[in-house]
């Protein structure tokens, strides 16, 4: 993976879990402004939809670096979309990365042993 690759995924693993956090705050909100005199919609509602833009936009260039099926597009899309899916989205890419990191101490360590 190169290091443009592995930027990419590493901006998109960022910004999942804030989306994630902004979507159940705004979630919350919603209720809150329904039940008491409280309205944080407006200011919650502009920063989640900044962040999953910001989101949408590095899973794009994500997906483009690294060549993934429609399968694996799809369900980061709809990882961002979904209550939580977010945090499960940051999990599997910081999985994916460490995978890379070991596959690639893998590679050299046969390099020079050789």
């Amino acid at each position: 993976m190169d290091i443009k690759t592995a930027s990419s995924l590493h901006r998109l693993r960022l910004v999942s879990a804030p989306e994630a956090i902004s979507f159940i705050l705004l979630m919350v909100a919603s209720v809150l402004k329904r039940t008491t005199e409280f309205n944080a919609v407006p200011a919650l509602g502009m920063i989640h939809g900044i962040l999953f833009i910001i989101y949408v936009l590095f899973w794009a260039d994500a997906w483009n670096r690294t060549k993934w099926d429609l399968k694996t597009a799809a369900l980061y899309f709809i990882l961002s979309v979904v209550p939580f899916g977010g945090f499960v989205a940051e999990r599997k890419l910081k999985r994916s990365a460490d995978d890379a990191v070991i596959a690639a101490r893998a590679r050299r360590e046969d390099i020079a042993q050789a």
